[in-house]
This record gives structure tokens, C-alpha cells and sequence, in this order.
């Protein structure tokens, strides 16, 4: 991590600069406090200046708040393409990240902030940072979603598919949407004596590996790339008791070997992750997507099924159109072999206000039932040699 200098009360000072999302640590650092106003702070960081943090607690979250509204103010996209408008929101959100990740405050060893009236914030920064020995300084949105991570860590999110709460640490990806887990929990698994084997690719926090390994597979090996992930899952896992039903491990997509069903839910928009968070909605290039559609049949049992749980937000938004989805899948050696759909049951899909509601009242969640094509064995697609050379 990168040293961040600053000069207070005649001194100098120095801390590691720590970014989730790869912000680049600021190049100038003021010390601001309660006596700051809203305006005043908008000025300095549209300048270029980070705020080093040294009023009370309440007073950071209330300048935060302040500016954001200052920088909502101006006027929205009103593109009539949906695609543009789509975009030029994205960019107006990032920019207001970025204002308002520059709003940072001090870490001290042992995750202390030494704020007045501050939480302790020990516990959740732990959870989220490990063990740190030196000063660290992070924006106070990052740290707000530490806090809010935590506590969603500590509740967990009710599911009903499991009559149990799943616990999603920092950085994972919470199924505060439950419609794809309620799809994994009604498509018919295939029929295997003993029970099926599946591969749950991108698990998360193995709420899917959970809900198949309650409706009988025989094993699940559940693989995720983040490590935070990995270690969510496995928790999960534990505290539900399917440790003998699931395994967890850290895997870019497939483990070694087959199965008789491959399970995945990508994300569902084309498009750049700006955090680690973002990941679990944004997939560049729709490469993940097209990963797990070209390496499905090479993957899967004689007789097996590959489940793509997938949002169709990106077509209403004209971003991916669903001929293009269907060609990935028969660019693959895939068919369809049957699909089911859920309507949304967010409230931003019944939100008029909602810059984005023509096409969020429109989204459907799919899983579509995917097998090697017909007379295609599992591992060969169209054109490819056997192994004889045939």
C-alpha cells in the first residue's frame, strides 16, 4: 500500500493509503472538520483535494450527506437512448464516487478511529482489512460500507428455499434478490442414482451450493476466484452443516473434472466493475459469461445439464441483445433445452422515479436448462476432433 504524506499542526505525517476499488491515493491532503461547510468541501474536492477527517463522527456522515446532495443537483442524463442514458448515469455515478471517496479519515493500529462520538469499528475493519500495524487511511464511504457489510454479516439475509439465514461477509455479494436462488430451488435436478454431482461456479457466499445440497445432490464443489468468497462460502457451509455435502475451493470457473450439473448465476451486465463489490453485477465483455458457456460441455457427465441463472437487464438496456445471448450458447455447442423466468421483486423495478424504470419494469430472471447439443458427446463441440482423431 502506498504512503500518504500530510502536514499537521506543524508536523508531518504519514500513513498506508487503502483502496477496495483501486482508487489511486490522493496527491494532496487537507485536515477538514466540523467547522467545514458543505460548499467549502465541494470546492476542495472538485479541486483535486482529499479531506483528512478530525471533526466528530456524526459531523463526517453529515458533510457526506451534504455534498452528495450538492452533487446531485445538477440536472440527470436525458438521453431518449436507453443505452446512453444507461451510461451517462453510470458516469455521473462514478464521478460522484469519486468526490466523495476523497472524503477520508484515519485508521490507527488495531483499526482504532479516533473520531468523537465514533462507533467502535474495530471488529467489522478486521473483518474486512485483517490485521493491520500501522496507520492506514480510507475513505469514509468505504468505511460506511464496512460498518453496513458487518452488519449484514452478523444478521444475515433470511432465506426461504433454505428456512435458514445466509451470512455475507465484506466484498461478497449479499442474495438480498432471491429470485435466482428461488429458480435453482424449483428446476428439476437431473436424475442420477445416489444423487446428482454439481459444480457451482462463482458461488459467492454459497447460498446455491446450500440450496442443492439441501434438495439432495450427492456433492457440490462450490469455486469462487475471491478469496473473501472462498472463506464466506465455507462459513456458510458450516454453520448449516453441509460440510460433508460441499466443498469450497478457489477456482477461476470449473474444478477438475465433470459433473452432472454445472450451475452458474454471472453477473448480468456487460460492462467494467469499479469495485470488487461491482463484480458480482458487472462482467467486461460478458467474458465470465462466455467462459462458463465454452467450457460447459467439456465439463459435464454424458446425460448432464448446465444452469445459467441470468437477468435479461442487460437487453432492455440495449447493452446485449438475446439473439447474441443465444449465439454465445450455440457458438458453445449448446441447446436450450427448456427455461423458467421470475419477474423481479426489487423495489427499484416498481420505482416510477427510478432514472432506469423503463427498463427495470421490463427485467426477467431466466435459468436456462443448457445440454451439449444433440449427438454431440459431452466434452466435443461442433467441428472439434475426438480424441481418435474422427
Amino acid at each position: 500500500m502506498p504512503l500518504i504524506r500530510w502536514t499537521e499542526h506543524g508536523a508531518e505525517h504519514t500513513a498506508r493509503w487503502h483502496s477496495e476499488n483501486g482508487a489511486p491515493p490522493p496527491a494532496r491532503v487537507e485536515i477538514a472538520d466540523d467547522a467545514l461547510t458543505a460548499d467549502a468541501a465541494l470546492r476542495r474536492l472538485r479541486a483535486g483535494t482529499a479531506l483528512l477527517w478530525r471533526g466528530d463522527y456524526p459531523g463526517a456522515r453529515q458533510l457526506l450527506a451534504a455534498v452528495g446532495r450538492r452533487i446531485d443537483r445538477r440536472s440527470p442524463p436525458r438521453s431518449h437512448d436507453i443505452a446512453q442514458l444507461f451510461r451517462d448515469h453510470r458516469a455521473q455515478r462514478a464521478e460522484r464516487a469519486t468526490l466523495l471517496g476523497a472524503v477520508v479519515v484515519l485508521l490507527e493500529p488495531g483499526h482504532g478511529l479516533a473520531l468523537g462520538r465514533a462507533p467502535d469499528v474495530a471488529e467489522a475493519c478486521r473483518q474486512a482489512y485483517g490485521d493491520i500495524h500501522e496507520p492506514m487511511i480510507v475513505s469514509l464511504p468505504e468505511l460506511l460500507g464496512v460498518l453496513s457489510a458487518h452488519q449484514w454479516q452478523l444478521k444475515g439475509v433470511p432465506i426461504p428455499a433454505l428456512d435458514a439465514h445466509i451470512h455475507a461477509r465484506y466484498g461478497v455479494f449479499s442474495p438480498v434478490r432471491s429470485e435466482y436462488v428461488d429458480l435453482v430451488a424449483e428446476a428439476p435436478l437431473p436424475e442420477v442414482d445416489g444423487g446428482a454431482e454439481v459444480f457451482d461456479l462463482g458461488t459467492g457466499t454459497g447460498v446455491l451450493a446450500a440450496v442443492l445440497a439441501r434438495r439432495g445432490a450427492a456433492h457440490v464443489v462450490a469455486t469462487d476466484i475471491n478469496p473473501r468468497a472462498v472463506v464466506c462460502a465455507q462459513e456458510n457451509v458450516q454453520r448449516l452443516g453441509l460440510e460433508d455435502r460441499v466443498t469450497v475451493i478457489e477456482a477461476d470457473l470449473f474444478p477438475p473434472g465433470r459433473a452432472d450439473l454445472v450451475v452458474c448465476n454471472p453477473p448480468w451486465l456487460p460492462g467494467a466493475a469499479t469495485s470488487a463489490l461491482e463484480l458480482g453485477v458487472y462482467d467486461e465483455s460478458s467474458a465470465m459469461l462466455r467462459g462458463i458457456l465454452d467450457g460447459l460441455a467439456d465439463h459435464l457427465r454424458p446425460g448432464g445439464e448446465g444452469w445459467l441463472i441470468l437477468s435479461d437487464l442487460a437487453e432492455h438496456l440495449q447493452l446485449r441483445s438475446r439473439e447474441e445471448l443465444r449465439g454465445m450458447i450455440r457458438d458453445a455447442g449448446l441447446e436450450v433445452v427448456a427455461t423458467l423466468s421470475t419477474a423481479p421483486r426489487h423495489p427499484r423495478a416498481k420505482d416510477p422515479a427510478d432514472l432506469l424504470h423503463a427498463a427495470r419494469s421490463q427485467e426477467a430472471t431466466t435459468l436456462w436448462r443448457l445440454r451439449p447439443l444433440r449427438g454431440q458427446p459431452a466434452g466435443r463441440r461442433p467441428g472439434q476432433p475426438s480424441a481418435t482423431g474422427e
